[in-house]
C-alpha cells in the first residue's frame, strides 16, 4: 500500500526536493508497520568483498587474517537516507574451521540497527581442487525505531496516536550457509538470519507488532576466467529472496589487471547501475570504491550511492600472496 501511495504522490509533484523526503518517510513507515514486510537486511554492491555478512561458510576461506572495513552512504543528498557501515574479520584457526566476527550498523530516517554476530565455519575437501564450508552464525540485534522523526513541518503524515517506538530491542539471531569454492568459482548458499522475530511498540500496552524481522535468502555465485597473464575476467551474480518483497538480482562483472587494479561494472535488477574500482596497494592491503546510479523515479532526488571498503590481510612471513583468489 505504502509503495502505491508514494509512487502517486512523486508523480504529481514533481521538482520538489521534500517530496523525496515524505517519500523515505512512507516508506520507512511502511517498512516497520504492522502487517508490512519488506528487505531489511543492510544492501552492498561490493558483496564480494563482505561475504562474511551474508554467508557465515566464507569464515577463513581466504586462508589468511582479514579484516575489512565498509561504509555505505545511499541516496546522497536525501536527508534521513540509509548509511551502513560494517566491520569484520576472519580466519582460519585450524585445517578445516574458521572463525569470524561481524559488526554492523545500519541507519535509514526513524530507525537504526546494530548486529553483532560471531561467524563459524567447517570445511573439507569435496574433490581434487574444491572445498565446500558448511557455516553458522549466533550473535545478537539490536533495533531503535522513533516514529516523531516522521512528523516535521508540512509534511505532518501523522498524529501522536499513531506514533510508535522500538527502544534499543535486544533480539538473538542466527544463521548458516554453504560455500562451495575452488581457486576460479564459488557458490554460495546462505540464510543470514532464519529468526522471524516481531518487535513490539514499548510506548502502549498494545499487543499488535510494530515491527518484524523477515529470513533473507541469499545465492550468489562467480567464476573467474583467465584472458592472459596480466589479465583476470570474473562475472558474479547474487540473488536475494525475501517473503513479502520483490526477487532482488545483482550481476556483475570485473577486470583484475596486474594483480592490482580492479574495475567493473554491475546492475541491481530494477534499481540502479554500478561502477566499481578497486586497488592492491600492497600484498596486505586492497581499497574498494563503487558508485550506485538510481535506475527509479528516486533518481531525480539524489545523488546516488557511494561505497568504501578498506581490506588488510595478515600473511606468515614465508608466505607472500603470489595470486590472491579473485574473491
Amino acid at each position: 500500500m505504502w509503495s502505491l501511495i508514494t509512487r502517486e504522490f512523486i508523480l504529481n509533484q514533481r521538482g520538489m526536493k521534500k517530496t523525496a523526503i515524505l517519500l523515505l518517510t512512507l516508506s520507512v513507515i511502511g517498512l516497520f508497520s504492522n502487517n508490512a514486510y519488506a528487505q531489511q537486511d543492510a544492501q552492498y554492491t561490493q558483496y564480494m568483498y563482505n561475504t562474511l555478512s551474508i554467508n557465515p561458510a566464507y569464515a577463513g576461506s581466504r586462508d589468511v587474517l582479514s579484516i575489512l572495513g565498509l561504509y555505505r552512504t545511499q541516496w546522497v543528498g536525501l536527508d534521513g537516507s540509509p548509511e551502513t557501515a560494517t566491520f569484520s574479520l576472519h580466519s582460519p584457526v585450524s585445517d578445516h574451521v574458521g572463525l569470524g566476527l561481524n559488526v554492523t550498523r545500519d541507519e535509514i530516517f526513524i530507525s537504526d540497527e546494530t548486529y553483532i554476530d560471531g561467524n563459524f565455519s567447517y570445511s573439507f575437501n569435496v574433490s581434487e581442487r574444491g572445498k565446500l564450508a558448511l557455516g553458522l552464525k549466533a550473535g545478537a540485534h539490536l533495533l531503535n525505531i522513533d516514529s516523531s522523526k516522521a512528523i516535521t513541518g508540512p509534511y505532518d503524515i501523522g498524529d501522536s496516536d499513531s506514533e510508535f517506538f522500538v527502544d534499543n530491542k535486544f533480539s538473538p539471531q542466527f544463521g548458516l550457509g554453504a560455500f562451495y569454492y575452488t581457486q576460479n568459482y564459488y557458490l554460495g548458499l546462505s540464510a543470514p538470519s532464519i529468526l522471524e522475530t516481531e518487535h513490539y511498540d514499548t510506548s502502549s500496552n498494545s499487543n499488535s507488532s510494530t515491527a518484524k524481522e523477515n529470513a533473507h535468502l541469499y545465492l550468489m555465485t562467480g567464476y573467474t576466467f583467465q584472458m592472459g597473464s596480466d589479465l583476470k575476467f570474473k562475472p558474479a551474480g547474487l540473488v536475494k529472496v525475501v517473503e513479502g518483497a520483490p526477487l532482488q538480482v545483482d550481476i556483475s562483472a570485473n577486470m583484475l589487471m596486474k594483480e592490482k587494479f580492479t574495475l567493473g561494472l554491475a546492475y541491481r535488477w530494477s534499481a540502479a547501475l554500478s561502477a566499481m574500482a578497486g586497488f592492491q596497494i600492497s600484498d596486505q592491503l586492497m581499497l574498494g570504491f563503487a558508485y550506485d546510479a538510481e535506475t527509479t523515479e528516486l533518481a531525480q532526488y539524489n545523488d546516488g550511492s557511494f561505497e568504501f571498503f578498506l581490506r588488510y590481510e595478515f600473511f606468515k612471513r614465508d608466505n607472500r600472496l603470489i595470486s590472491p583468489r579473485f574473491f
